[in-house]
């Protein structure tokens, strides 16, 4: 059986026009989106030739993976937007601080992950075609999109990972696909690409902040606190495709419910975009909003809307399932689609979701708190305590170190060893996150 013969158009609406000076990814990769996954060099040669051509586009280059490889966010917006790319950001940060600012036109901040499991390669192989029509339409629709959004585009928030498992992919395809889900092709060796170099599961890293990609992620979201991030992922073959939110019984206790809710209004825009291509998709289900140190679920302790994509995997370039022969292009059709239904959303609920931001943090600093502060240090393990201190820092926590000697509940903290949180702080709800011991849950 041959692969899925598919061109661009098979993603962006060929109906459209697009600037003939910006490249499509084939003239710069040198093959379709699907028909090869892409490797990371390929990526970031593709998303540099863009940032090149296109006005609407710069790129950063945040650091190296354990392999060396790029850490790239590309800011995407209107060119107008671009000259004051700085003052948009400021007066962005200023809304969190200030309850009474007027941010009703403001563009809104969305922030647009993929792949942080390596062999969930779909979203990766997404974001090129994402990138493309964002750089490429001149459509008023898309123009006014970017004149009111800035993304902060991710196009791999695992390098080393994709990179791993783009190339089992690549070297185990026939000629002729074989579909047949006993074949090497689909049988990925270990340790496989969902880790980083380490083996480590890095959408646990959200909160722990360890490794270099999270480091710059993590820096990069508190810079702006986006007002939407998106987490784009597979599951198991014989799945169709899901959104947020999920299970409603398994949401974390300090995720205000309004959070919910405009996380369900936004599925509404993925599910008339899937019913448009006829894709098969299901929400509220499978999936917890619980555990802080996943991408799906940081933002909504910061403020923002957190929203999982899990697409049934290919795991190659073509796999019998339960549901018929599952293809890479139709796999990258959903992701791609699910990434525009997002930016269509948050340009349209573009208000609600900033006053909803600015509403969380002022009330997260009129809560009140049965402690004044929070105290940690062990003089006889300095590096224990040093080490919160700077995850802590890392998520622009107000923290500061013990100024004298004194005893509390039994313990002595001693100066130079120990460190004083205080609760009365703009990120009152997320130190509760990490301190916090909850033995209750909803549904146990």
């Amino acid at each position: 059986m041959t692969a899925q013969k598919v061109d661009l158009n098979y993603y962006v609406p060929s109906g459209e026009k697009y600037d003939s000076q910006i490249p499509t990814p084939k003239e710069v990769i040198g093959h379709e989106v699907g028909e090869w996954h892409v490797t990371h060099d390929k990526l970031v040669e593709y998303m540099k030739a863009l940032a090149k051509a296109s006005d609407r586009i710069t790129l950063e280059d945040r650091g190296k993976t354990f392999e060396g490889r790029p850490l790239l966010l590309l800011t995407i917006t209107s060119p107008n937007n671009h000259l004051r790319i700085d003052d948009i950001r400021e007066r962005h940060i200023d809304g969190t601080n200030n309850p009474s600012l007027d941010v009703s036109e403001d563009p809104i901040i969305v922030y647009q992950g993929f792949s942080i499991h390596g062999n969930e390669p779909s979203g990766s192989n997404a974001s090129l075609a994402v990138a493309y029509y964002l750089a490429a339409s001149v459509s008023s629709a898309t123009e006014n999109l970017l004149e009111n959004t800035v993304i902060l585009f991710d196009p791999s928030f695992n390098p080393d990972g994709l990179q791993r498992f783009a190339y089992w992919a690549n070297t185990n395809k026939s000629k002729n696909i074989n579909p047949d889900p006993n074949d090497r092709e689909y049988f990925e060796v270990w340790p496989r690409g969902r880790t980083n170099h380490y083996w480590f599961d890095m959408n646990r890293d959200w909160l722990p902040v360890q490794l270099p990609e999270s480091r710059a992620r993590i820096a990069s979201f508190h810079k702006w606190l986006p007002n939407v991030l998106t987490d784009h992922h597979e599951m198991g073959s014989n799945s169709t495709f899901f959104f947020q939110p999920g299970i409603p019984s398994r949401t974390h206790p300090l995720t205000p419910q309004l959070n919910q809710d405009l996380t369900r209004e936004i599925g509404a825009y993925h599910a008339k975009a899937m019913d448009k291509i006829g894709s098969q998709y299901y929400s509220e289900e499978s999936y917890d909003d619980f555990y802080y140190g996943k991408g799906s679920t940081f933002p909504d302790i910061n403020g923002g809307i957190g929203i999982l994509f899990e697409q049934g995997s290919s795991r190659g370039h073509a796999q019998e399932t339960s549901n018929g022969i599952l293809t890479f292009p139709f796999t990258i059709r959903n992701q791609y689609t699910a990434a525009m239904s997002t930016l269509e959303a948050a340009k349209n609920m573009r208000v609600k979701i900033l006053k909803y931001q600015q509403d969380f943090y002022k009330k997260a600093r009129n809560e009140s708190s049965k402690a004044k502060a929070i105290v940690f240090g062990d003089h006889k393990d300095a590096a224990k305590s040093f080490h919160l201190a700077e995850v802590l820092k890392r998520h622009q926590v107000a923290i500061h170190e013990v100024k004298s000697d004194f005893r509390a509940n039994g313990k002595q903290f001693k100066k130079g060893y120990s460190y004083i949180v205080p609760m009365n702080q703009k990120n009152q709800r997320l130190v509760k996150a990490m301190f916090d011991v909850r033995k209750s849950f909803k549904d146990s």
